[in-house]
């Protein structure tokens, strides 16, 4: 995969909006542009979690609304490199396992899988259920990563944001982003 240097991030209402400022941050020094759609529970659930607002998220270039099927990422030709919906509930892994377009999020997705280009899921939920793993492996199959966001813990973590940073990271690898090395632990061996 070439270097992403134009993403599309998604939030849903599932808990884990910790990752999405250090994700960020990451992607600002990486000089990556972001435009982003959240939905409504994922508007709730970024000011009970964290106390923000989309808004004080300013690495995002460019927010969409959720219901706005006329936005650029409804269209394979806005040309993002790559998507990733952090945290992704699974209503919205099911959404987009079925094809149903019932908000943006879900429609950037479908065109992302579309035009093969990477998307990652950070599936949130536990413990899983049947259905959640027949979905898993159905966007697999259709090219997306499903990436939940599991804590490492050999980096021997003193804080959240450490937790946080080191998944962002992760992420960041899949999809190619430079991410500087003094700032990540990365596994060495024994």
């Amino acid at each position: 995969m070439a270097e992403c240097r134009r993403l599309l991030l998604g939030l849903t209402g599932a808990t884990g909006m910790l990752y999405v400022p250090q994700l960020l941050h990451l992607l600002e020094i990486a000089q990556v542009e972001v435009h982003a759609i959240i939905s409504d529970a994922g508007r709730k659930v970024l000011k009970f979690e964290l106390d923000l607002k989309p808004e004080d998220l300013s690495q995002v270039q460019r927010w969409f609304q959720a219901d706005d099927f006329t936005a650029a990422p409804a269209s394979g030709s806005a040309r993002y490199d790559a998507m990733v919906v952090l945290p992704c509930t699974m209503g919205t892994l099911a959404a987009i396992a079925g094809g149903f377009c019932g908000n943006l999020i879900h429609r950037a997705a479908d065109v992302t899988l579309k035009e093969r280009r990477p998307l990652i899921l950070a599936a949130r939920e536990t413990p899983l259920n049947r259905t959640h793993l027949r979905n898993m492996l159905t966007v697999h199959e259709a090219g997306a990563v499903i990436c939940p966001p599991m804590p490492a813990f050999y980096q021997h973590p003193q804080t959240l944001d450490d937790i946080a940073r080191q998944f962002a990271a992760r992420i960041c690898d899949l999809l190619s982003i430079p991410v500087a090395s003094s700032s990540i632990k990365r596994w060495q061996g024994m």
